[in-house]
């Protein structure tokens, strides 16, 4: 019974709420930029904020009536696809100094992945884009990639939500679905269903951006190493790298640590979840060392601001920013 009734509320309604949900999201994505400013995963937020962005005026045209029909509507659903992709891309190329130019190249991703959407409009400007196979794969791929990135981060329930609701929101544009099922025009009695699952898409999305907002102002749990030692110096920034950067590039940090400590003897490894074992005092020479080592690593990635932000040890920030600088 339930089913039926929702289908009785008008398609436009449903793509109004989605406009909604879509600008709740861009919410979100701004609180993040501004949490993680400092750090290269900026970048990947303000791809965030233009996929929301877009998806808002595409459902918000739709809600109107400026857009009826499945040709206009695919377009523009597929730029909100390409647009979808890019943070995920993003993060992947987020270490420095190249961090910058790697925009031009998730541009060109999305510019890429546009093309089917061109071709149609210049071709048979009426009919919506057949997007390829391979093309469509990729959207899925990319879009499991951002999610591994942080499921088993603190925000990984919020990054499950994000990517259901994007892989509903770009349902159209996956491998085995008919595009042109999923744009119906807005007068034809398929659209409240459409309407009914882009709305679904995007609170999907937008419950999830208020997660990861929740979960970022609540404290994270103390570290269970003892006051004063390396590991309670070093992981509040380690962690909070991980929760801004995800997985990859935590594990890369990671590796490349353990390969100097191992080489100098030292007593600790880093592990996904903070320092092994490293339970002895902070004020010690190769502490030191492991910190000055620790700190050039992570600023590949982040300021010393940033840093000091996150509870890094002050007693060596003037050498950390010169550490940085030569790394």
């Amino acid at each position: 019974m339930l089913a039926p009734t929702l289908l009785t509320i008008p398609a436009t309604v449903w793509w109004a709420v989605s406009a909604v949900a879509a600008l709740v999201t861009a919410g979100t994505a701004m609180r993040a930029a501004v949490s993680t400013r400092g750090s290269t995963a900026v970048p990947a937020t303000l791809w965030a904020i233009a996929a929301c962005l877009s998806l808002a005026l595409d459902t918000g045209l739709r809600a109107s009536g400026a857009i009826s029909q499945p040709s206009a509507a695919a377009s523009l659903r597929m730029v909100t696809v390409a647009l979808s992709l890019c943070p995920a891309m993003s993060l992947l190329g987020a270490k420095r100094p190249q961090h910058g130019v790697w925009q031009f190249i998730v541009a060109a991703l999305a510019v890429i992945l546009l093309l089917p959407t061109l071709a149609t409009a210049l071709v048979r400007p009426d009919s919506v884009p057949d997007a390829h196979l391979l093309g469509r794969g990729f959207v899925v791929i990319l879009s499991l990639v951002g999610w591994m990135n942080f499921v088993a981060t603190r925000h990984g329930p919020a990054a499950t939500l994000v990517t259901l609701g994007q892989l509903v929101v770009v349902r159209g544009f996956l491998p085995l679905v008919d595009s042109e099922q999923a744009f119906p025009p807005t007068a034809s009695t398929a659209a409240p269903l459409a309407a009914s699952v882009d709305c679904l898409g995007g609170c999907l999305a937008a419950g999830g951006g208020l997660l990861a907002v929740v979960i970022s102002s609540t404290r994270r749990r103390p570290s269970l190493a003892a006051a004063g030692t390396f590991a309670a110096a070093v992981e509040p920034a380690f962690l909070g790298f991980r929760e801004t950067l995800g997985a990859a590039w935590t594990l890369r940090v990671a590796e490349r640590f353990d390969a100097i400590a191992a080489s100098r003897g030292w007593p600790c490894r880093l592990h996904f979840d903070g320092v092994h074992p490293a339970d002895t005092p902070m004020d010690g020479p190769w502490q030191r060392d492991a910190q000055r080592a620790l700190g050039a690593l992570l600023q590949r990635f982040v300021s010393s601001q940033w840093l000091r932000r996150h509870a890094w040890p002050v007693r060596a920030g003037g050498r950390l920013a010169r550490e940085g600088r030569r790394g």
